[in-house]
């Protein structure tokens, strides 16, 4: 069963009397060479776990069984886990599991020390997916997710254009596009561009408590076009004159904004940071 064609995924749905949901992001990937870009990506071995997150009808979920020792699909939609059930019947080291992965809690099976994530997953699921692997005490080896193109840009940000988003990541991975994916390659075929990104976490944790780091952090961010020294003594409640003396003494100036600084300055300014 050919999964990139329109025509099937139209007579697959139709058979199960459903149409693609806006509402959970439901545009799939009709791009061969998009897939295998995806799969070499993720530089599976034949001894991986794989999570995969939203595997709609299976398109992706074929190609990562071919490859990976298991994969672990998580699928929100109960009408979408009956036709994967149909599309990956021929493998048989596919686990559905119907459940919202923002909710859901993967264990890894008995035996197993890692696992990477892979997922062509809902726009709107980006930022909080990514924090709550990246945030979890046993953090995948590797992410690579199709997501959207300008969020993608924004992960992959470095000063003198950061935010938060790229803060919040780069804390704890690096972060590269792989590639760029044009609407085209999706029916239906979403208003925005796609890109595929690949985030490795790092092999140490961060030598500061992720709370106090986000707390200085988000203070900074609060308005990101204004000045950095007014953000911080607004949301610390610290004196402006305190709050200069803080910032020169880590070789930042207090007239700087939140974008300018390197994650470097974030973790200096945050292990030099006394309430």
């Amino acid at each position: 069963m050919n999964l990139t064609s329109p025509t099937i995924i139209k007579e697959l749905l139709a058979k199960y009397e459903t149409r693609p949901s806006k509402g959970l992001g439901q545009n799939f990937l009709i791009d061969k060479n998009i897939l295998r870009k995806i799969v070499e990506a993720s530089e599976i071995k034949p001894t991986d776990i794989i999570l995969e997150v939203g595997p709609g009808i299976g398109v992706l979920t074929q190609e990562l069984a071919k490859h990976a020792k298991k994969i672990v699909s998580i699928e929100k939609s109960e009408t979408m886990c009956k036709i994967l059930k149909e599309t990956i019947k021929d493998f048989s080291n596919v686990e559905i599991i119907n459940d919202d992965i923002l909710k859901y809690k993967f264990k890894l099976p008995k035996g197993e020390g890692s696992y990477k994530v892979v997922a062509n997953i809902p726009y709107y699921l980006t930022s909080p997916l990514i924090r709550n692997f990246l945030e979890e005490k046993n953090q995948p080896e590797e992410i690579v997710l199709m997501i959207q193109k300008e969020v993608a840009q924004r992960i992959c940000s470095v000063p003198p254009q950061m935010n938060l988003l790229a803060v919040s990541v780069q804390f704890y991975a690096t972060a590269k596009i792989i590639s760029y994916v044009p609407n085209s390659c999706f029916w239906p075929a979403p208003k925005i561009d796609s890109a595929i990104i690949k985030i490795t976490p790092f092999s140490t944790k961060p030598k500061i408590a992720a709370d106090e780091f986000f707390e200085v952090v988000r203070a900074g961010f609060s308005q990101p076009r204004k000045q950095l020294a007014g953000n911080l003594s607004k949301i610390l409640k610290i004196e402006k004159q305190e709050i200069d003396n803080w910032l020169l003494k880590n070789s930042i100036q207090p007239t700087q904004r939140a974008e300018t600084l390197s994650i470097k300055d974030w973790e200096s300014l945050a292990s030099s940071f006394k309430k």
